[in-house]
Order: C-alpha cells, then sequence, then structure tokens
C-alpha cells in the first residue's frame, strides 16, 4: 500500500496500468497494419483479417486503463496524498509536455512555410526548357506541380477552392477566445473559493469547445462537398487537414479534459490553495487557443 511521510515524495505502489495501456497501445498498431495490408490484398479474395477488432480491443483497453489510471490519481489528490514536491513535479512535466505540444506544431508550420515560400516559387522559377512543369505558376494556395500517381493510375491535380477566413474560421476564432476568457473567468472563481463562478465558467467553456467542434466538422463537410478541397488537393488540402484535423484532435481532448474537471467541481474537488489538475488543463486550453491564431493567420487568412 503507498504511503506518504512528510517531507518525503510520495510513491505508488507497483500498477499493471502502464503495462495494460501497451498492450493496447501494441493491439491498436498491429490491427491497423493488418488493416492496411487486408484493404491493399482484398481483390485477391482474402477473407476478412483481425485487423479491426484488434484496433477496437486495443482502443477499448487503453481508454478503459486512463480512467482507472486517472481515477486512481484523482483519489490520492484528494486523499491528501500530493503535497508540494508532487505539485512542482507535476508543473514541470506539464510545462515539458506543452513544450513538445509546441514542437510537434511548429514542425507542421514549418512544412506549411517550406511549401508556401520555398519549394512552390522555386518549381515555378524552373526554366521552362528544363522542367516538366512549364505552366505552373508559384502562387498560393496551389494543389503543387502535378497529380499523384497511385498505382499506375495517374489522378491529375484536384480543382478547388480555398477555405475563406472570414466564415466559420473567423467565427471559431471569436469561439475559441471567447472559452480563454471564460476558463480565466472560472480560475478566478476558484481563486475566490467561488464554486458557482468556478461552475459556471467552466461550463460555458466546454460548450463554447463543443460548438467550436461541431463548426468545424460543418466545415470539413463543407469543404468536401461544395469546395472539392479534399485530402488529395495537392499541397494546399494535404497542410490545410494536417495542421486544422490536429488542432481539432487537441481541442477534443482539451474538451474531453475540460468535461472531467467539471465534474470534479460540481463534486467539490479543487481549493484555491490546492488546484493543479484545474491549472494543468487551463494551461492546455489556452496553448490550444494560441495554436489556433496561428492556424488563422497562415493557414486561412495569409
Amino acid at each position: 500500500m503507498a504511503t506518504h511521510t512528510e517531507g518525503q515524495y510520495f510513491v505508488p505502489t507497483p500498477s499493471l496500468y502502464p503495462f495494460i495501456i501497451s498492450l493496447g497501445l501494441l493491439s491498436m498498431a498491429s490491427g491497423f497494419i493488418l488493416s492496411l495490408a487486408h484493404e491493399r490484398h482484398k481483390d485477391l479474395g482474402y477473407l476478412q483479417g483481425p485487423g479491426e477488432w484488434m484496433m477496437i480491443v486495443g482502443a477499448v483497453a487503453v481508454i478503459a486503463m486512463i480512467f482507472r489510471w486517472m481515477g486512481k490519481v484523482i483519489s490520492e489528490s484528494e486523499g491528501g496524498m500530493y503535497k508540494k514536491w508532487e505539485d512542482k513535479s507535476f508543473r514541470w512535466g506539464m510545462i515539458v509536455f506543452i513544450c513538445s505540444e509546441v514542437a510537434f506544431f511548429a514542425a507542421f508550420f514549418g512544412a506549411l512555410f517550406y511549401m508556401r515560400v520555398i519549394s512552390v516559387p522555386e518549381i515555378a522559377a524552373f526554366d521552362p526548357d528544363y522542367t516538366m512543369y512549364k505552366d505552373f505558376l508559384g502562387t498560393w494556395p496551389s494543389t503543387g506541380p502535378g497529380g499523384l500517381v497511385l498505382g499506375t493510375e495517374y489522378t491529375p491535380p484536384a480543382n478547388f477552392s480555398p477555405m475563406a477566413a472570414w466564415g466559420i474560421p473567423a467565427i471559431n476564432t471569436l469561439i475559441l477566445l471567447s472559452s480563454g476568457v471564460t476558463v480565466t473567468w472560472a480560475h478566478w472563481g476558484l481563486l475566490k473559493n467561488n464554486r458557482k463562478q468556478l461552475v459556471i465558467g467552466l461550463f460555458l467553456t466546454v460548450l463554447l469547445g463543443i460548438i467550436f467542434l461541431a463548426l468545424q466538422a460543418y466545415e470539413y463537410h463543407h469543404a468536401y462537398t461544395e469546395l472539392g478541397l479534399t485530402l488529395n488537393a495537392g499541397a494546399y488540402g494535404s497542410t490545410f487537414f494536417m495542421l486544422t484535423g490536429f488542432h481539432g484532435f487537441h481541442v477534443t481532448l482539451g474538451t474531453i479534459m475540460l468535461i472531467v474537471i467539471l465534474l470534479r467541481s460540481i463534486k467539490g474537488h479543487f481549493t484555491p490553495q490546492h488546484h493543479f489538475g484545474f491549472e494543468g488543463v487551463a494551461w492546455y486550453w489556452h496553448f490550444v487557443d494560441v495554436v489556433w491564431l496561428g492556424l488563422f493567420i497562415f493557414v486561412y487568412w495569409l
């Protein structure tokens, strides 16, 4: 049984949660690979493989263990196991995690910069006598200099319309900026020990996050069905969905975390002196806000 001695760092008892999560991730990855192999060779009459079931089982295992593991952490926190040392380590861990997320998005923004500023103009500047892309223009948005070769079939460059900035993207920008205000207002309520302000602020933040995701889903449907903007739309399409899609995934995770924090706040968790669980999620949500501002400027507007 885990114990906590004053002045010493809390060390939990050994747990199977990391091991089971690792098995779940292995099952998901293996199932994905098997599914790809089956899809590639299904014309040969292969029977349905175990890939899909392996992905489902792996996902269920990972989600179940995360709930159990985080539930254990919450019970230890509410049980007074986490003191000054643990709080400091959690904060440093969250800072390092957010720095890794900054590097993650910096790589994708770097890919967008490389295509827009370097590769597309450079290809367009080639001597027409020594390039196969004589009519290619180095303007952005662009599908790139040519189509795709899938197997033995050539797919010509897609015709698409870029996503306008001053429609849904502008609305979503206002929504995310507003959500940053509401989560900060909730934090002020927590520091004042005002439980009502805390709960209302978190509820509004969750609601704004859900509205953002709903509007982005509508935007994707509009892009595919009316603008011709798909993942096959070359350089612009791949960077558009890569950046906005991963950001949407982060908003989804952030919304889930905010819902958990909201439910904990309703149950009476967190005090003005002890609330890193809330603070860590708030940091993450502000990071998501900042990334979206970069997306709005460099993907939608410019």
